[in-house]
């Protein structure tokens, strides 16, 4: 079996960060948004994997290299991002007939790995959602098969959220119908759309189950992406490690303090996560994430994001307070 990870995706709803960083590398309770969906396949016996790569997509090969160097991986270039489904079509000649497991690159899913991964049915993890309209949807028979997928329907027959795992048997019937979608030009929202083969799949006699998944972590956004690392450093419980000498600092779990830091009369905590060889001096920070090379001076964060190599500096003040007074820096 292959893992094929689709991440050319621009990641304009966390810009600035996107401009010089692949939203699939931000960093989250310790890891990269990448490792989390590597290591999950990876330890369920998956040893090659396709990336679908785009703009900053030389970062991702030069991380997946130096972080995995027993995988085989291969790097298909997306360069017009015209859909899920263009871009699978992609890796036709890598996969050949090889069962496949795709899982969208922003996409952090609790569930069995090994056990999708050794069922002998094809699988699409699903959901339940309050809306499914932003959604692929799956609807279910009586007998737990999937009967028909749509891509955000405007009236759901289902409440059912596809979250973006693919399990694919049947690697023949899949590309025979995104040539067919190309051929017809059927497209969804306008783009071609996997949601839309895993359809015609089912029409020509595919049969898919549902597998649900025990959490489902958005990474889509600045407020979510912070939701979801406090979320993960309660489950996993932060890492600090015991060679970590900080003077003056008290540091209030779960974080992740990755090596290199220097950090000095500050409190750290909780829910932070900081990249390596970061400088925190005379700070307070609370539920945010800061890059790797980052500098911060006498400054009080709470729900930032922070990207790498950036400086930020407070301002430093001598007061001469008298009795009975009261003042708000805001």
């Amino acid at each position: 079996m292959k893992a094929i990870i689709p991440v050319a995706g621009a990641g304009t709803k966390l810009r600035p960060h996107t401009y010089t960083q692949p939203k699939a590398l931000i960093p989250i309770a310790g890891k990269t948004i990448l490792s989390f969906i590597v290591d999950q396949l990876r330890d369920a016996g998956i040893t090659e994997f396709i990336f679908i790569v785009g703009y900053l997509g030389e970062k991702i090969q030069d991380y997946v290299k130096q972080t995995y160097p027993d995988l085989t991986t291969h790097f298909v270039y997306q360069n017009e991002r015209q859909g899920t489904g263009h871009a699978v079509e992609l890796t036709r000649s890598i996969v050949g007939d090889d069962e496949v497991f795709v899982a969208l690159g922003d996409t952090i899913c609790e569930y069995d790995v090994k056990e999708v991964v050794d069922s002998p049915y094809s699988m699409l993890g699903v959901k339940k959602v309050d809306d499914p309209r932003n959604f692929g949807v799956a609807e279910i028979d009586d007998e737990g098969s999937i009967e028909h997928v749509v891509e955000k329907p405007s009236i759901p027959k289902s409440n059912m959220a596809l979250v973006g795992l693919y399990k694919i048997k049947e690697t023949h019937f899949l590309y025979e119908c995104l040539h067919h979608l190309f051929e017809q030009d059927i497209k969804s929202h306008g783009e071609y759309n996997l949601t839309d083969a895993l359809e015609c799949m089912i029409a020509r006699g595919a049969e898919f189950r549902p597998f649900k998944v025990k959490n489902w972590f958005d990474c889509g956004k600045r407020e979510t992406l912070l939701t979801t690392n406090a979320l993960l450093l309660k489950k996993n419980g932060g890492n600090v490690r015991e060679t970590h000498e900080f003077k003056d600092t008290i540091i209030i779990p779960p974080v992740s303090i990755a090596p290199g830091c220097n950090i000095s009369n500050s409190i750290i905590g909780p829910h932070v996560t900081i990249g390596a060889n970061t400088v925190v001096q005379h700070s307070i920070v609370r539920d945010s994430i800061i890059g790797s090379y980052t500098n911060l001076y006498e400054v009080v964060l709470d729900n930032s994001l922070i990207g790498s190599d950036a400086s930020v500096r407070g301002l430093s003040r001598s007061l001469n307070i008298g009795d009975n007074t009261e003042i708000d820096f805001g």
